[in-house]
């Protein structure tokens, strides 16, 4: 396997058990999402993912994020789609492995916005997007949209987020609903991160879809 990861097996045993990979945000680690592990569906088998740049102190991203002297942000777009691929061929790995029913990609932050670049560059390879607090990258998608994209998306994001802007946010939803695909959006009065509540919301929508 191209990348490390870390496995919760299904606890109620059934055939083909559906998988969900989880994709941590910049500066975390494999760790970070597999902590609520415990608390998703018996029935999946839940992979978290380490991103392959580390950038020191345990912390790991999924591409670069550059400031220039006026404190903008920028993204390093090349290592962006090269993580994009390293997902879509860890994802080809896990399915010859585990043979899973469906597959659900969930991520935060960074990992939000590779989950909306990978649902939308190698299409039906997962069915179902959960993306926290990202926003959708339209320099990480393809020059044109499948038609045959079946995959639906949870979205949601903090109102007060300072990371990342909710207005950032709001577009994927928007954009999605033109490519006439499936998508629920949320916002929460919290900055960068997960609500209780919201992390409720998100389970139960993965519950609905087993």
């Amino acid at each position: 396997m191209s990348l490390l990861y870390k496995v919760r097996e299904p606890k109620v045993t059934t055939e083909n058990a559906s998988l969900l990979i989880l994709l941590h945000g910049y500066g975390s680690n494999e760790d970070d999402l597999f902590s609520f592990s415990e608390e998703l569906p018996d029935e999946l088998r839940i992979v978290s993912v380490r991103a392959p740049y580390d950038i020191g102190y345990g912390g790991y991203a999924w591409y670069a994020i550059n400031f220039d002297a006026d404190e903008n942000k920028f993204s390093d777009i090349g290592q962006a789609k090269s993580s994009v691929q390293k997902i879509s061929n860890f994802i080809d790995d896990l399915k010859k492995m585990y043979a899973p029913k469906k597959t659900f990609l969930l991520g935060f932050s960074q990992g939000a916005i590779l989950s909306y670049a990978l649902s939308l560059n190698f299409p039906n390879k997962v069915q179902h997007v959960v993306a926290l607090s990202g926003y959708l990258n339209e320099e990480l998608l393809p020059s044109s949209i499948s038609n045959d994209i079946e995959t639906d998306y949870y979205i949601s994001h903090g109102s007060v987020d300072q990371v990342i802007p909710v207005t950032w946010a709001r577009r994927a939803p928007e954009y999605l609903s033109n490519l006439n695909l499936s998508n629920q959006f949320s916002e929460y009065p919290v900055g960068h991160g997960v609500a209780p509540q919201n992390f409720y919301s998100f389970k139960e929508w993965i519950d609905s879809r087993l």
